[in-house]
């Protein structure tokens, strides 16, 4: 009988480990309003807050791209294509040490099939308790259900800028 309870609880102590590995993100990923949702949740959080970087790779197609834009040092504009893999790792640590908070304000959805385009203007904090935005931008989210889930195919941004600033009809309604 004492192999038997130490084999138990041998047994009981892995499936317990394995069920808190295994977790189900089809909640976050059920409709296009949670995918959405979970990309601005997942990706936000104080300093000293560590991301569900395994969330955030379930949103994802496994070719998708997030595609930050901007300008070179000569002015031109150029576009950067990161897997969300390469996203982590140039971002993940800046996120960690400086807390960041993104929020969606105003959101234009566009669906054919199964293809869905979100043109969603977000704001970005620091902190959540912050009042004032430090940047603002619109996220071109290219979004693919197949049936069963909602996929990101693609992040393709922009920050706002003196030169480009958010046009009104990408703010939230006054």
């Amino acid at each position: 009988m004492k192999y038997f309870s130490i084999i138990f609880a041998v047994f009981t102590l892995n499936m317990s480990a394995q069920e808190i590995e295994e977790k189900d993100y089809a909640k976050n990923v059920a409709s296009l309003d949670s995918t959405i949702e979970t990309l601005y949740s997942v990706i936000s959080g104080d300093a000293g807050i560590e991301r569900d970087w395994d969330l955030f790779k379930f949103l994802f197609h496994k070719k998708a791209k997030l595609i930050p834009t901007g300008k070179n040092s000569e002015g031109k504009p150029i576009a950067r294509y990161l897997t969300p893999e390469d996203y982590i790792n140039s971002s993940g640590k800046w996120l960690l040490e400086n807390g960041f908070h993104e929020v969606e304000i105003n959101r234009s959805t566009e669906s054919f099939g199964n293809i869905s385009h979100v043109f969603s203007t977000y704001e970005s904090y620091k902190k959540k308790s912050d009042e004032t935005p430090f940047m603002r931008g619109i996220n071109s989210i290219q979004l693919m259900y197949d049936g069963e889930r909602w996929w990101i195919v693609n992040i393709y941004w922009m920050q706002e800028s003196e030169d480009n600033p958010i046009p009104q009809e990408y703010l939230p309604k006054q």
